[in-house]
C-alpha cells in the first residue's frame, strides 16, 4: 500500500513538472560517455507506441562527441522493414549532461538528461518535450546488449518514481538481425 501511494505521488510531481528538472550526473564527462552503446530499456507511455511495444528489439548507437560540445548519435534499430538508421544533433546547454535538439518529426525542441551512469557499463537517459501534453521517456543504455539484473532493476526503479505503470516499462530482447549490418 505504501508503495503505490509513492507512486501515485511521484506520478502526480511528474504531472506538475518536476520530471523536466531532473539533474544529470553530477560532474558529468562527455568524453567518457562517448561510444557504442546499446539501447537495452525503454519506460515510454505514449499511446501511440502501444502498438509496436511487442516489436522492439535492442538497438545500437554510436555517439560522438565534438569539440564545442555537441553530440551527433547515430542509432541503428531493427523494423519490420529491416534496419533503420537515425541522426540525431544534440546541442550542448550550459548544464554538462543536459542537451537539446529539435525533433522534426514532432517541429518540437527536446530536452535530453543524462541521469546516471559509470560510463563502462550503463547509462540512465531521461528524454522530455512538451507538445499537447507533456510527454517523458526513459532509455537504460548499456556498453552491450545484456546488463546486469541490479542494473535493470535501478532503470525500473528511476522509471516507477517518474510516475511510469509497470506495463510501460520495457526491456526488449537482442535484435535477431544484423543492425546495423557490418561495415556501418
Amino acid at each position: 500500500m505504501r508503495m503505490a501511494l509513492m507512486t501515485v505521488a511521484a506520478a502526480m510531481l511528474c504531472w506538475v513538472g518536476v520530471c523536466a528538472n531532473v539533474q544529470p550526473k553530477r560532474d558529468f564527462d562527455l568524453r567518457k560517455f562517448a561510444g557504442k552503446w546499446y539501447r537495452v530499456g525503454l519506460a515510454y507511455d505514449s499511446q501511440g507506441f502501444a502498438p509496436y511495444r511487442d516489436k522492439l528489439r535492442v538497438g545500437m548507437g554510436i555517439l560522438t562527441p565534438y569539440a564545442n560540445g555537441n553530440v551527433n548519435l547515430t542509432m541503428w534499430e531493427v523494423t519490420p522493414a529491416g534496419c533503420r538508421s537515425m541522426l540525431y544533433t544534440y546541442e550542448r546547454s550550459s548544464v554538462p549532461g543536459r542537451f537539446t535538439y529539435f525533433s522534426t518529426r514532432h517541429n518540437k525542441v527536446k530536452d535530453i538528461t543524462v541521469v546516471d551512469t559509470n560510463y563502462t557499463e550503463y547509462a540512465l537517459v531521461l528524454k522530455h518535450k512538451k507538445m499537447e501534453r507533456e510527454y517523458t521517456q526513459v532509455a537504460l543504455y548499456g556498453r552491450s546488449q545484456r546488463v546486469k539484473p541490479e542494473v535493470i532493476q535501478k532503470f525500473k526503479d528511476f522509471s516507477l518514481s517518474r510516475g511510469f505503470p509497470q506495463e510501460a516499462i520495457l526491456t526488449p530482447p537482442p535484435a535477431e538481425e544484423n543492425c546495423p549490418p557490418s561495415g556501418a
